[in-house]
């Protein structure tokens, strides 16, 4: 003879609480992995524009003197960023495979010490693969002191396999004030806390 099943409402609703807990918990999992993820994932197919970090060059290779590629320098400040904040020379056409040296300046006209910090981006996105960088402002803080005005080096290589269908390359440096700075991946973030230009 069977027994009979029991339909006690508490054990039942334990049991949709107890399931509701784990999808909760769930889904914050599959949120927090999806930032790092998005992240490999920008970095793997150069989508957002987002430069990768430090480039450590293995063996000199020579300039590709026959093909110019131009490259647009272009600065802007985040939101409540007083600073002044631009690119000494517009553009430049360079030879890939030819390491470059430009430099931002920024000028801190406010009455505080502040300190900032510049997020690059590169267009069109599929060329990020292709742009170098190993020295760069952006790989650490930049802390001013009221009225200070500095000159900021990046130096980078256009890599000679860059397309042939792309001719013209924008790095572009959007300047935030590390107190404000809006909330950044945790890649960008280990970038902002240290100091040692990785």
């Amino acid at each position: 003879m069977t027994q009979p099943t029991s339909n006690d409402p508490r054990q039942s609703n334990l049991r949709v609480v107890g399931w509701c807990l784990a999808g909760v918990v769930g889904m914050f999992a599959f949120g927090f992995a999806m930032v790092p993820l998005y992240e490999k994932f920008c970095e793997i197919t150069g989508i957002n524009g987002k430069t990768s970090g430090r480039y450590e060059m293995t063996q000199a290779k020579e300039a590709d003197v026959s093909r110019l590629v131009e490259v647009q320098f272009v600065a802007s400040n985040g939101a409540d960023m007083p600073w002044q904040f631009r690119p000494e020379v517009e553009t430049l056409k360079v030879h890939p495979g030819q390491p470059v040296t430009i430099r931002y300046i920024a000028h801190n006209v406010t009455s505080r010490d502040m300190v900032g910090h510049a997020i690059p981006s590169l267009q069109p996105s599929r060329g990020t693969r292709f742009f170098h960088k190993t020295e760069c402002f952006c790989f650490q803080q930049q802390p001013l002191q009221a009225g200070e005005r500095v000159e900021m080096p990046v130096v980078f290589i256009v890599d000679r396999d860059l397309p042939a269908d792309i001719h013209k390359l924008t790095l572009s440096y959007t300047m935030y004030d590390q107190e404000r700075m809006p909330a950044v991946s945790s890649v960008e973030k280990k970038t902002t806390k240290t100091k040692d230009n990785g």
